[in-house]
């Protein structure tokens, strides 16, 4: 069993990482082809614009995936195509007994799909469960659900694998691709999913990185030319991508920074600080006094943001004071009162230390 903190990319390996992605655009891409917005539309040659089409090459270069897919809807939509693709409505998939996330849920119950529950921090649980194959898909939140989670997920997916080979593992790597060292499909899941909208990209745009038999059949079943996603918002998405490594490299170093100076006791009021990955990798902050609400309205007139577009879009600039996720207050209900969830965003642990300090100052 693992740590409940995720590893993120050092500024070097992330570097590492822009480099990777920028070579697979020159594979790909020509050095005219990059300064071309790109084309709309349902093109012949793949049903789809063809600049899409590139881009869907990139991103399975970058990910050494059989295929992928760009789909309408972020991550979310991504999910929901993808389970669509791979289980029809009555028909049961495995996830972890923890808090689902609120747009997972929405997804089960549109379409139609059946839970079988199991702890995967638990593999002994996860052997017994799969063994029993009742499930189509093996679906897992590769960010953290609650507090408690410490599951390892290279491990999680090598015991399923190992259990039943033929079962699909699909990973939600939303807020953890490019800043972990692998997600989902590079340890050894079918699938991967995740938000463009979180890796500084457009709104709205999704990806699937995995085998081509399921995203084949997600393209198969999306033949509307406004259901595709056009040319220019793919590569907008490429080209937007390229810069999140170093930049949510940055934001991680910033996090682990206050993190430790708040639990020096830079800030009075303060209990305790722990950084979790509730979503994105953020400093959780328990005070001493049930004034969570009060901080957080507070924090907005000096300059923080108070309420997340994509938890790491491209609009997140100002740091970011907020309440606790609302899986982890489901699991610990204290936080609501006491907790606060706060990332730097592009800014660093000075300013968010200076806001603190400027609104617990004031009592």
């Amino acid at each position: 069993m693992t740590s409940p903190v995720l590893p993120t990319l050092t500024i070097e390996e992330a570097k590492r990482m822009q480099f990777r992605i920028v070579h697979a655009i020159s594979r790909h891409f020509s050095g005219h082809d990059i300064f071309h917005l790109g084309d709309v539309g349902v093109h012949p040659e793949g049903m789809r614009p063809q600049t899409t089409a590139q881009v869907e090459k990139v991103m399975a270069d970058v990910f050494e995936t059989e295929d992928a897919g760009l789909v309408r809807g972020s991550g979310t939509g991504a999910i929901r195509v993808l389970l669509s693709a791979l289980a029809e409505p009555g028909e049961t998939i495995y996830i972890h007994d923890a808090p689902v996330y609120t747009t997972t849920a929405e997804t089960l119950r549109m379409l139609g799909l059946h839970t079988a529950v199991v702890d995967y921090n638990d593999l002994g649980a996860v052997r017994k469960a799969v063994r029993k194959n009742r499930g189509k898909v093996f679906y897992i939140q590769h960010a953290r659900q609650q507090p408690e989670d410490r599951y390892d997920l290279q491990g999680l997916i090598e015991t399923v694998k190992n259990e039943v080979p033929e079962l699909p593992v699909v990973t939600d790597d939303n807020y953890c691709v490019l800043k972990v060292p692998a997600i989902g499909v590079e340890l050894g899941a079918d699938y991967s999913t995740f938000s463009g909208f979180k890796v500084l990209g457009p709104e709205g745009v999704g990806v699937i990185a995995g085998k081509h038999e399921a995203v084949d059949i997600v393209r198969g079943r999306n033949y509307s030319g406004g259901g595709q996603v056009q040319g220019p918002e793919a590569t907008d998405f490429m080209r937007m991508m390229t810069f999140a490594p170093v930049s949510l490299a940055v934001q991680n170093e910033q996090v682990d920074i206050l993190c430790e100076r708040l639990n020096e006791g830079e800030v009075p009021g303060i209990h305790k600080a722990y950084v979790t990955n509730s979503q994105s990798k953020n400093v959780i902050v328990e005070l001493e006094e049930p004034i969570a609400a009060q901080v957080i309205e507070k924090s907005a007139k000096h300059g923080a943001a108070v309420y997340p577009v994509g938890a790491e879009s491209r609009y997140e600039i100002l740091p970011m004071i907020y309440r606790v996720s609302g899986s982890f207050s489901k699991a610990h209900p204290a936080l609501k009162e006491y907790g606060l969830r706060i990332n730097p965003m592009k800014s660093d642990a000075n300013h968010v230390i200076r806001i603190l300090g400027n609104i617990l100052s004031e009592g």
